[in-house]
C-alpha cells in the first residue's frame, strides 16, 4: 500500500472527505472541465446524468479511496464543507518582503478579543505558511471561503473549498503535520467575523404566465426546481441549482419562460439556500446555458 493511500485513508477515517489532486499540484485531478462545459463524457458525470465537480466527489469511502490512490500517486484533496471543518489558513509574505506574518494577523486578533490560540490540528504548507483546522459550529449558518475578513495575510476555506492534505507535496514541497490533535472547536472570536451577515429583505419574483395548460406546466416546472434548491442538503446546493438551471433552461429555449425570469427566480432561489449572491448568479448562468442546448417544448 503506498504512502499516499495510507495517509488518504487515516484523513477518511477522520471523517473528512477527500478526493484526488494532480500529482505534486494543488488542483483536482477530477473532473478536468467547468461546470458549463460538462458534455456528460465523464464516467462520473454521465453516471449521475450531472456535472459533477470536486466536492461532490470527494468521500470517505474507503474502497473509493484505495481505488484511486492505487491508480496513481495523487495529492490528496480535503472538501472542507462535507467535512466539517473550518481552515484558517496563515500565509507568510513572498519572497522575503516586510509585513505581517497570518500567525501575526491571527494573534493581534486574538489579542483584541482577551484571547489565544488555542491547541487544534495543525499543518505546515509546501510555502511556510499554516493550516489551522477547526470544527464548523453545530449552529448558525454555513460559513464560506473568506480571502483578507480576518486580516492580512490570512484567508478560510469551509463550505465550497478545500485544502491540501498533509501528506501531498506542491511544487516539491511537503505539506506536513505540526500537531496531530483533533480539531478544536471554532472558537467564537473567530466564528463571529466570519459568519455571513444577514442578506436584506428580497422582493419576491413574480413571473406572468398564461391561465392555460402551458402555463400550469411551466408553473409546477418552476416550483418543483425552486422547492428543489432551498432544501437542497449543505454541500449540495450549487450542484442542485445548476441541475435546476439546465431544466429551467430548457424551457427558456423553447420559449416557455423568459430567460430574465429564470435567472431571477433561480438566483432568488440560491440565495435564499445559503449561497452567495454571486456564486448563484454565475451558476444560474452555465445552468440556464447548457440547458438552451437542448430546448424543451410545452403544448399549448
Amino acid at each position: 500500500m503506498s504512502d499516499l493511500l495510507t495517509i488518504a485513508l487515516t484523513h477518511a477515517e477522520h471523517g473528512w472527505h477527500v478526493f484526488p489532486l494532480r500529482p505534486d499540484d494543488k488542483r483536482p485531478a477530477f473532473p478536468d472541465h467547468p461546470t458549463d462545459q460538462c458534455t456528460g463524457r465523464d464516467p462520473r458525470c454521465r453516471a449521475a446524468g450531472r456535472h459533477l465537480g470536486w466536492e461532490a466527489r470527494a468521500t470517505t469511502d474507503p474502497d473509493r479511496i484505495r481505488r484511486a490512490w492505487s491508480a496513481r500517486p495523487y495529492g490528496i484533496g480535503i472538501a472542507c464543507g462535507p467535512s466539517l471543518l473550518v481552515v484558517v489558513d496563515l500565509d507568510v509574505p513572498k519572497d522575503d518582503t516586510n509585513g505581517p506574518t497570518g500567525l501575526d494577523t491571527l494573534t493581534d486578533l486574538a489579542g483584541r478579543h482577551g484571547a489565544g490560540i488555542e491547541p487544534t490540528y495543525t499543518v505546515s504548507t509546501g510555502r511556510g505558511g499554516t493550516h489551522l483546522y477547526y470544527q464548523h459550529p453545530a449552529t448558525g449558518p454555513d460559513l464560506r471561503n473568506t480571502a483578507g475578513t480576518l486580516g492580512p495575510m490570512v484567508d478560510t476555506r469551509a463550505h465550497g473549498g478545500y485544502v491540501v492534505a498533509a501528506g501531498s507535496t506542491v511544487a516539491g514541497r511537503p505539506y506536513v503535520v505540526d500537531l496531530d490533535t483533533d480539531p478544536a472547536p471554532l472558537p467564537r472570536w473567530l466564528a463571529g467575523p466570519l459568519t455571513p451577515a444577514p442578506l436584506p429583505p428580497q422582493q419576491r419574483v413574480v413571473v406572468d404566465l398564461p391561465a392555460n395548460r402551458s402555463g400550469a406546466y411551466v408553473r409546477a416546472a418552476i416550483d418543483r426546481e425552486v422547492a428543489r434548491v432551498v432544501t437542497a442538503a449543505s454541500g449540495e446546493r450549487n450542484r442542485t441549482l445548476y441541475i435546476a438551471a439546465v431544466a429551467l433552461g430548457q424551457l427558456v429555449a423553447g420559449g416557455a419562460l423568459t430567460e430574465d425570469d429564470a435567472q431571477a427566480l433561480l438566483e432568488q432561489a440560491g440565495v435564499d439556500a445559503g449561497l452567495r449572491t454571486t456564486e448563484a448568479f454565475r451558476t444560474v448562468r452555465s445552468g440556464l446555458a447548457a440547458g438552451a442546448r437542448r430546448p424543451r417544448q410545452v403544448a399549448a
